[in-house]
């Protein structure tokens, strides 16, 4: 599947602008991260625009989510490493995260959220201003952004990335994507 056909799906399965625009920035990061590490950036983005693509039928159910949305990719004959990324995404279902790309999926996800409340934040809301360093402030503010789950955000120990350089990733990646993403 080219990245074409995979946003049309997408889009077909998801209709809030948001969570289009979230999956939009997992992909730059995915494809950052892709780039830093030496792997198939194709295959990481796919896996970053399509890891969400059953949310709006799941949200109701969260057990199911990540489930139905896997289920739907291996329909669709998408790269086994992928499905099993998008599959183990969701923290709730405990599936081992062991392949580079599962674990990295797992750990942007709420990253591009606590990027995103940071920079909504910002005076001038733009992307552009925003700075790593605010992200790692931000970061350390419990009660801020509350979704973003730290822990989970912190597993980027396991790549061998310290939490500044995640950060610095993941920001440079949506701020090179800042119209896309509306920021």
């Amino acid at each position: 599947m080219n990245r074409a056909e995979a946003l049309s799906l997408l889009k077909e399965n998801l209709r809030n602008v948001n969570l289009i625009k979230h999956s939009l920035a997992v992909e730059a990061v995915m494809k950052k991260l892709a780039q830093k590490f030496g792997e198939d950036e194709d295959k990481w983005a796919l896996a970053g625009l399509l890891h969400d693509i059953d949310y709006e039928e799941t949200k109701n159910n969260p057990q199911e989510h990540s489930l139905k949305g896997a289920a739907l990719l291996e329909e669709k004959r998408l790269d086994s490493e992928v499905v099993k990324a998008v599959r183990a995404h969701n923290e709730i279902h405990n599936i081992p995260r062991e392949t580079k790309m599962a674990q990295s999926l797992y750990c942007v996800d709420p990253l591009t959220g606590l990027i995103v409340a940071a920079t909504l934040v910002l005076p001038d809301k733009k992307i552009a201003s925003l700075t790593a360093e605010n992200v790692l402030n931000r970061y350390k503010e419990k009660s801020f952004a509350r979704g973003a789950n730290r822990e989970v955000i912190s597993a980027c120990k396991e790549l061998d990335l310290t939490l500044e350089e995640f950060a610095k990733i993941g920001l440079e990646a949506m701020q090179a994507i800042n119209n896309e993403i509306g920021l």
